[in-house]
């Protein structure tokens, strides 16, 4: 509650972005000051019935940070404190790129969303990997693609770049090949591209790992919630073939159904994310839940701004959650919230 009526007043005040560098300083200044231990003894609920063993991982509850946030790996630390049960960095590209050009952050505020083009704007796997090398007790996922002056041609190298890279140093990784922000991307996602990428991926992580004598790092896919349902079915049947561990359900959506389109920053371009992705991200999980033939993860992630959306994405098939938008609009209690449901249930 102090969070929407003081913080939240006080940040919405300021651009989108600059607002985002504002909470990264402060959650920084509260972090030296210990304050953010202080909320974490205080106000997270722990407990081994909160805890989740998949993918040979395990979890401390399974509320995550989803990409996008804490892109190149600052606040781990801090972000698991305020009650995340994993911090999901990036997306990562071989090489430092600025993005694209600012303006590029927009709240929808009468419908709890976000639109963003940021274009994969991040300091280079590099920077990420000196961040992630000292010791922590929480997973850390790695979401990895493609530099924009990369061809789509060219694209395994950079994925396999930023796979070498983190490989010793991050706990699982994401695939992003859908995200709407970098020219071209989507087209990954089609049959032969991504089986050909998810295999090579595949095959090289299992190579790193004997090379490292470390178990091999599991590999799920984040999907669009623009797919058809026959698509959906392709992406199945991809990940089933190349048996990567599972998959994120959704990225932001370039739909704007649900949403007044003549508000203020109704018609920017790029990916919609927060209340509005809620009920299609939920239905992607649903459908895939019901129609996958063999066991893997679903990660659940769109729109989740209360308990109840939370437990709908767990009840429709997910295994996991992961939270942006809804952070920013409800601050760290929702984490709170969702768990005290969780273990209460």
């Amino acid at each position: 509650m102090m969070y929407r009526l003081i913080t939240r007043f006080i940040l919405f005040k300021f651009d989108a972005e600059k607002a985002h560098y504002i909470t990264f300083f402060l959650l920084k200044i509260f972090s030296f000051l210990g304050l953010i231990k202080l909320y974490n003894a205080l106000f997270v609920p722990k407990g081994e019935v909160l805890e989740k063993n998949l993918m040979g991982l395990k979890f401390s509850n399974p509320i995550g940070l989803a990409a996008g946030m804490d892109k190149n790996a600052e606040l781990c630390q801090s972000f698991h404190e305020i009650g995340f049960g994993f911090v999901e960095i990036g997306t990562l590209t071989p090489k430092p790129q600025e993005g694209n050009p600012k303006k590029r952050l927009f709240r929808l505020l009468e419908d709890d969303g976000i639109i963003n083009r940021m274009g994969f704007n991040n300091e280079g796997v590099q920077k990420a990997v000196l961040r992630l090398q000292k010791h922590r007790k929480f997973i850390v996922g790695g979401n990895i693609g493609k530099n924009k002056i990369t061809p789509n041609e060219n694209a395994l190298d950079d994925y396999l770049t930023c796979l070498n890279a983190l490989y010793d140093v991050v706990d699982y990784f994401v695939v992003n090949v859908s995200s709407p922000n970098t020219p071209g991307l989507r087209e990954l996602q089609e049959k032969e591209p991504l089986t050909r990428l998810l295999s090579n991926l595949k095959e090289e992580g299992s190579i790193l790992a004997k090379s490292l004598r470390v178990s091999e790092k599991p590999i799920l896919l984040k999907l669009a919630p623009d797919l058809s349902n026959q698509q959906l079915m392709d992406i199945i049947e991809i990940v089933e073939s190349t048996a990567i561990a599972g998959i994120i359900a959704t990225n932001t959506t370039i739909s704007r159904d649900g949403i007044d389109s003549t508000q203020k920053y109704g018609n920017e371009s790029g990916g919609l994310s927060g209340r509005p992705l809620c009920d299609r991200s939920t239905e992607v999980i649903k459908f895939i839940a019901t129609n996958k033939r063999k066991p893997f993860v679903i990660v659940g992630v769109g729109g989740i701004h209360n308990v109840e959306s939370a437990l709908e994405k767990l009840n429709a098939g997910a295994d996991l959650i992961q939270i942006y938008s809804g952070l920013v609009y409800e601050g760290p209690g929702l984490i709170s919230s969702i768990l005290k449901s969780l273990k209460k249930n």
